[in-house]
């Protein structure tokens, strides 16, 4: 008799195989979990030696913040040229040196600086980099999600970390967009340069994952809650960063945080952005929800949707208690602000055109990024335009 060899059938490889597909459609949600999980721890422990750096910073200059202008900027209503015309050379924001010793930066000189300062750039430039760049938040309609606060890779910054604007504390590893950008500098031998490593014709900057609070940059009376001050309507405090001591609530605001849609983002880019990084940013999305690192040094995960829950609860507890029936509106530039975020602030630097005040309702048609949201009921501006600045707070309780 022929002997015949043992083998599978059709239909046990169609189970086995199904068995398979089975398994790989289980664990691959899982896994995909684990690594977003590992990602996001990441960018906690980025924002936790962030805060080391932040601590460091004011150990030596005397509780400040890192702040990119002169503190009596206002004196001259916040004019960069005028300032280094009348009151003298402000520092510059360095980048960095590049591996053939040539220095990189943004520049605002003037008269003051001398003849052989050798600062580039004629007035119209300076203003360009003042108004945009040195100053906390920029004005400018165009570049309105700008300004000092997303520069914390400048050299006055971080020579606290690495000494190198293309560290990878700086990057969020979920941050997909500016990491791919930054990726190719990691390992580049200079502290800076725009010239992309792998392809000198091209130049690109990528910046940080993580933001300062601009409203804690500013003197706390321009975001206050008796109105909106415009530091450049010649408040001559207005400028001036106010120290970390003077924050009332540190476990509830917020220093640095995630600036993009990172967490439960549905999309990697915002198609009505343009640019080398269309990304989202943290505010479009009613379920985003940033790591955040708060001024006791905590960092934690907090949702938007939170954020918007406690500034109506807010606004509740100014009404009942009357809190602004000693506001003097009519020597500000706003009225009453009732909520956690200064909506007249957010509009003067182009998030929105909603004001709200202690006898109106709180609209829903501003803050940060507000015209470009994924969704219609997202309405926030936390972190960026934190009422009273350092003294506010964005949240209205510790909750995990």
């Amino acid at each position: 008799m022929k002997k015949r060899r043992p083998g599978f059938t059709i239909v046990e490889l169609l189970v086995v195989v199904s068995i398979i597909a089975l398994l790989i459609a289980i664990l691959l949600p899982a896994i995909g979990k684990a690594r977003d999980a590992a990602r996001m721890t990441q960018s906690q422990g980025n924002l936790r030696n962030l805060s080391v750096a932040c601590d460091t910073y004011a150990a030596d200059w005397g509780d400040r913040q890192w702040t990119a202008v002169p503190d009596d900027a206002g004196l001259v209503g916040g004019d960069g040229v005028e300032y280094g015309e009348k009151v003298g050379c402000m520092g510059q924001m360095f980048a960095g040196y590049d591996s053939d010793g040539d220095l990189w930066g943004y520049w605002v000189a003037g008269p003051l600086c001398g003849s052989n300062s050798g600062y580039p750039g004629p007035a119209g430039y300076w203003t360009f980099c003042f108004d945009n760049v040195f100053s906390p938040h920029a004005s400018d309609p165009g570049r309105a999600t700008f300004g000092a606060y997303r520069l914390c890779t400048a050299k006055a910054f971080n020579s606290y970390v690495g000494d190198r604007w293309y560290d990878k504390v700086f990057f969020a590893p979920k941050d997909v967009i500016p990491f791919r950008l930054a990726e190719p500098f990691f390992d580049y031998p200079g502290e800076f340069t725009p010239n992309n490593p792998q392809n000198t014709s091209s130049q690109v900057v990528a910046y940080s994952s993580y933001v300062f609070s601009p409203a804690a940059m500013w003197n706390p009376e321009v975001t206050a809650t008796c109105g909106f001050t415009n530091p450049k309507g010649g408040a001559p405090a207005a400028y001036k960063s106010p120290a970390v001591g003077l924050c009332k609530f540190p476990d509830l605001k917020t220093r640095m945080i995630e600036h993009h849609w990172l967490q439960n983002a549905e999309s990697e880019s915002n198609p009505l952005f343009s640019g080398d990084d269309p990304s989202w940013l943290f505010s479009q999305g009613y379920n985003s929800a940033p790591v955040c690192m708060f001024f006791d040094g905590s960092v934690r995960t907090k949702g938007v949707r939170e954020a918007m829950d406690s500034d109506q609860r807010a606004a509740k507890l100014v009404d009942e208690n009357d809190v602004c029936a000693g506001c003097d509106s009519d020597s500000r530039d706003g009225p009453a602000e009732a909520g956690l975020w200064n909506r007249s602030y957010m509009s003067a630097f182009n998030h929105g055109s909603g004001e709200s005040s202690c006898t109106s309702p709180l609209p829903n048609n501003g803050g940060y990024g507000y015209a470009r949201a994924y969704d219609s009921i997202v309405s926030t501006g936390m972190h960026i335009g934190t009422t009273n600045g350092i003294r506010g707070r964005d949240f209205i309780a510790v909750s995990e």
